[in-house]
């Protein structure tokens, strides 16, 4: 529903602004140059879609060997000891547990396919528990933000984006997503805890988030100690030496447990080959709303709007051409998807813009998407103070992706 209002908006924006310029004379030739955007754009949109066909095929089937050699569920023990502390007092044992940890595993190895289910199957679990059936417990609100916020480990449809697209090292956004997205779920996490009063005094709880917090500032710290050139080569070396590492960990894996890796590697290539196959009529079709609202004047009515109004706070004014994508990334992830595209083909993909929106879009997941999904399987009619909690989250994402973007790109 979002990305079709968005969708429909962008092109009556567009014929309005269009109108208006031909009728006044500011541009006597608008209607054309509109015509031309949306060929360029659906052009776009169909290279891009093929440049990525390569590296979801690659990356979805090592993904199949990890998730069938264990992967998943050895995190999900590393992680069960912390999901008791998020989520005091769910019973020892409960279904929902499993789910839980499950997603939240299948999102920091970027297994979508995974996690969505685990997330569904949580919500259900959790809604047997619930006294008051259509209002969302402490539990269910605390997961939703959580989702919503999403820690993101390995941000392959970025970072493939990105080669795509021509970038000339596409794993340098590897380290600020991470801290962008740390910041997200901290900021939704904390939230949640004040409001749901818990305790955050609990030493296995403060020894995961002070070690995260640890781990995560003191290589953003030793990065800020090496000289300014130097930062994205390393970010870029760290992304693609963990990327390789979880790799071997796969392989290595499947090969103890005598997995086939090479049938299960075939499968998920052929689910990255599909879903690569799939997304470029999505892809042409949102560029070509994007194209031609760029083409009518209206994305730049909108940067000037939006840099009168954000001027004081020191950005650089090339971020103002990323701030569409963080308007767009709670309401609707192909539209932020495709703004992201967008900065990257008008300002170019290693410019502190491009750069920038894919922070933003890696930041944080689609908040009204999850909450719909989520609430919607139940049939949960009062969501408490989830889509306040979630978009304090995104704030968070938001300003650490700024922040991440000044130190490693500007």
């Amino acid at each position: 529903m979002a990305l079709n209002v968005v969708w429909l908006g962008l092109f009556f924006l567009a014929g309005a602004l269009g109108a208006w310029r031909w009728l006044t004379g500011a541009d006597p030739h608008v209607f054309a140059a509109m015509a031309q955007a949306s060929f360029d754009a659906a052009r776009t949109g169909f290279e891009v879609a093929l440049g990525l066909t390569g590296a979801l095929t690659l990356w979805l089937g090592i993904l199949k060997v990890g998730e069938a050699a264990g992967a998943v569920r050895l995190l999900s023990r590393a992680l069960s000891p912390l999901l008791k502390r998020v989520f005091p007092g769910l019973p020892p044992g409960h279904p929902a547990a499993d789910a839980m940890v499950l997603n939240v595993a299948a999102n920091l190895l970027g297994l979508d396919n995974a996690a969505t289910p685990a997330g569904l199957k949580a919500m259900k679990e959790l809604e047997t528990l619930n006294p008051h059936p259509g209002t969302a417990t402490d539990h269910q609100v605390m997961f939703m933000v959580l989702h919503a916020a999403s820690l993101t480990l390995f941000p392959i449809s970025i970072m493939a984006i990105r080669a795509a697209s021509g970038a000339r090292n596409p794993a340098d956004i590897f380290l600020p997503i991470l801290v962008a997205s740390a910041c997200s779920v901290a900021g939704g996490f904390l939230t949640v805890a004040l409001v749901q009063r818990l305790k955050l005094a609990d030493p296995v709880l403060l020894g995961w988030l002070l070690g995260l917090a640890a781990v995560l500032g003191g290589g953003v710290a030793l990065l800020l100690r090496l000289p300014h050139d130097r930062v994205e080569a390393a970010s870029t070396t760290l992304g693609t030496a963990l990327m390789l590492g979880a790799i071997l960990w796969f392989l290595a894996l499947a090969t103890l447990r005598k997995v086939n890796a090479w049938e299960v590697f075939i499968d998920g290539a052929k689910e990255g080959f599909q879903t690569a196959l799939s997304l470029i009529p999505f892809l042409v079709g949102i560029l070509v709303a994007v194209g031609v609202f760029r083409a009518s004047g209206g994305m730049d009515l909108l940067v000037k709007g939006i840099w009168a109004c954000v001027r004081w706070t020191g950005l650089p004014e090339g971020a103002v051409g990323a701030f569409p994508t963080m308007l767009m990334k709670p309401l609707s992830g192909g539209a932020a998807r495709g703004l992201t595209l967008d900065a990257m083909r008008t300002f170019g993909a290693d410019s502190f813009t491009g750069r920038l929106s894919c922070l933003l879009q890696g930041s944080t997941d689609t908040t009204l998407y999850v909450i719909a999904l989520y609430s919607g399987a139940i049939g949960l009619k009062k969501t408490r103070a989830v889509l306040p909690c979630a978009l304090v989250a995104d704030v968070c994402g938001f300003l650490g992706a700024f922040a991440m973007a000044m130190i490693f790109f500007r």
